[in-house]
């Protein structure tokens, strides 16, 4: 099941990023982006985006595999798969 979902909410879902205030100041820093494109934090994420997130000097891509509203912190990293 996957549903519409804001991107600094599914950076706290898939625990990507720890606190969702955090993953909205990245956001808003523009240390996120979409598919090559930088995006506020109210960018709806979409099964098969890229994600480029670049974090404390560390750049990374990963790909949306699916959204959800809640999941166990165990299967959080099926959410997502790391390309680099």
């Amino acid at each position: 099941m996957w549903c519409l979902m804001r991107i600094d909410k599914y950076l706290k879902v898939s625990r990507i990023i720890k606190r969702r205030t955090i993953a909205n100041e990245a956001c808003d820093t523009g240390r996120i982006s979409v598919n090559g494109k930088v995006v506020k934090a109210s960018y709806e994420v979409k099964i098969g985006d890229i994600l480029g997130i670049t974090l404390g000097g560390k750049t990374f891509k990963i790909e949306v595999l699916q959204t959800v509203e809640h999941i166990l912190k165990g299967d959080a990293s099926s959410l997502y798969c790391i390309i680099e």
